[in-house]
């Protein structure tokens, strides 16, 4: 690195860290970050700017804004992650319990249950089903009909005779 860009670099973090970080906060909660890799953006900048301090401020209230937004999000999305899914519509009424048809489909094994869901809720034929989880397409309705035995009987659901699956 070049001594010039050593010397602002040092004077920056002596006079400024504080400062910026103070700045950053106000849009984020990880300001040391956001400095940080603003410093290193104006090491890299050839030429150096004119005003490096100020092209600093910019560059960290930018970060700053763009560190906030993503905090938003990951903790929207964290939250959204922690309720509980709904896999069965609640007003069934008298067909099914939700409650216990969710628990019944969580118990099945992993590879019986995507199949399940992407047959009975996605509307994905045996084919795409095989394309999807990358088996043969009478594999996948093996898996369906594996799975959807259980299910049923857990349910207390007997079987349509039209509709049930051969084993």
């Amino acid at each position: 690195m070049e001594q010039a860009v050593l010397k602002l670099v040092q004077h920056v973090l002596e006079t400024q860290a504080a400062a910026l970080e103070l700045y950053a906060r106000a849009w984020c909660n990880a300001p040391e970050d956001v400095v940080q890799d603003a410093i290193v953006q104006l090491a890299r900048q050839r030429p150096l700017p004119e005003r490096p301090i100020g092209w600093l401020y910019c560059a960290v209230r930018r970060g700053a804004i763009s560190a906030g937004r993503a905090e938003h999000r990951r903790k929207r999305h964290e939250s959204e992650a922690g309720r509980a899914v709904e896999w069965f519509e609640p007003a069934m009424g008298d067909a099914m319990d939700a409650r216990a048809a969710a628990e019944a489909l969580s118990e099945l094994p992993l590879e019986q249950r995507e199949v399940l869901v992407a047959r009975l809720w996605g509307g994905l034929n045996f084919s795409e089903i095989g394309e999807l989880v990358g088996c043969s397409s009478s594999a996948a309705h093996r898996r369906y009909a594996a799975g959807l035995a259980p299910l049923r009987e857990r349910l207390g659901v007997a079987c349509p005779k039209t509709n049930c699956p051969k084993n």
